[in-house]
């Protein structure tokens, strides 16, 4: 006998249907193939030692300091250890439990969901002089060439936007912005390029969204993430797909000390408000975006996206859009023009993580990555 380690993003189905299991035997190996760890923060002791033995009884485990026992502390933080099949099984046990652990349950079961895992790409063009990058500004003139070939190089969404939303960034009356890029709207809409590829506007002023909804886009990109009523209404009126993204502040001033008593809890609260928001607006397809750059430090951006799969539990596509941001620079003293490997580097870990959607500049080159991704999950002993 000899003995293979295989790769753990490995494609589950792939490999049991290559060793010859049963389609019934697929369905009970598949779920105890990926093991799981969950950061449980503030759970009542009680709560902790009940799941402790429950966690045990049936092979998972849940790391919790050693005088959890004694009842020494009101909560405590711990890590909770299991595969799918085992977190099945204790999301219908815990059902039953005292100390918030019924609550525990119900959160539970939303990880256990099918997540979709297709991805697409969101090519970036910007119709304005101050964005950060500059390769991605485009005069009316040329930005419809750089779309089609934008097309062509296989991205599945155009992102257009005529102001800049970097840090420090000005503020530009909605007029203004309208002026900049009605004349690039009329074209795309008059060349019929929305039948090609989605369209979306990465804009926060109603003027201006209305103006593309009504000439072939179908993507409200809002970096207020929903902030204006009168927003929300033109995305229920135009059965629109919305792009709530997170932001500390506003472009001005987020980059100012941004802080969070926990990064990831604290984006949760804010998705949890702005999804309700837009649901009872009557927006049925929302994306999320945690907003990288927005507000955050090197160290939050980071936490996000490696742990982008805790915001699986909305059971709504997400997106990271990283694209030679000045994070690169701070990990690899870099040009904007020299990120790109940095940019390929998180946004492919963004994928592993749960990732729908890659906002960037360079669509040829994330192309070309995805598909050797793709390849090499796809690829079995």
């Amino acid at each position: 006998m000899k003995i293979i380690k295989l790769d753990s993003q490995i494609d589950r189905d792939l490999i049991l249907n290559k060793i010859g299991s049963t389609e019934a035997g697929i369905q009970i190996m598949r779920d105890k193939m990926y093991t799981h760890c969950f950061y449980l923060k503030d759970i009542k002791t009680p709560a902790a030692n009940i799941l402790k033995q429950d966690a045990l009884s049936i092979g998972a485990d849940l790391a919790v300091e050693k005088d959890t026992i004694l009842y020494k502390e009101e909560t405590i933080d711990a890590l909770l250890i299991a595969t799918d099949k085992q977190l099945k099984t204790l999301s219908r046990k815990e059902l039953a439990q005292p100390f918030g652990l019924k609550g525990f349950a119900k959160e539970l079961k939303k990880y256990l969901k099918k997540h979709d895992t297709s991805t697409q790409i969101m090519g970036v063009l910007n119709a304005n002089e101050d964005s950060f990058h500059q390769s991605s500004r485009f005069s009316q003139t040329s930005a419809i060439t750089r779309v089609e070939q934008m097309i062509e190089e296989g991205a599945d969404i155009i992102d257009i936007g005529a102001v800049s939303s970097r840090p420090g960034s000005e503020i530009v009356d909605a007029n203004e912005e309208l002026n900049r890029i009605a004349p690039i709207i009329d074209v795309l809409y008059k060349q019929k390029l929305y039948e090609r590829a989605a369209f979306s506007l990465d804009s926060y002023e109603p003027i201006v969204i209305e103006y593309a909804l009504d000439r072939g886009f179908s993507i409200i990109n809002d970096i207020t993430g929903l902030s204006n009523n009168i927003v929300a209404e033109l995305a229920s009126k135009y059965n629109a797909t919305v792009v709530l993204m997170h932001m500390l502040g506003t472009p001005q001033g987020m980059q100012n000390s941004p802080s969070y008593e926990n990064v990831l809890l604290d984006i949760e609260a804010f998705f949890e408000k702005r999804v309700q928001k837009a649901k009872d607006f009557g927006i049925s397809d929302i994306v999320l975006d945690i907003g990288i750059g927005f507000g955050k430090t090197l160290t939050h951006n980071l936490q996000l996206i490696k742990h982008l799969s805790h915001f699986q539990k909305f059971g709504l596509p997400l997106l990271v859009g990283a694209s030679r941001k000045s994070m690169i620079n701070t990990i690899s003293p870099s040009l904007i023009d020299e990120r790109l490997a940095g940019t390929l580097a998180l946004h492919l870990k963004a994928l592993d993580e749960g990732a729908n959607i890659i906002r960037c500049h360079d669509v040829k080159e994330h192309k070309q990555a995805f598909k050797v991704r793709d390849a090499l999950n796809g690829t079995i002993i």
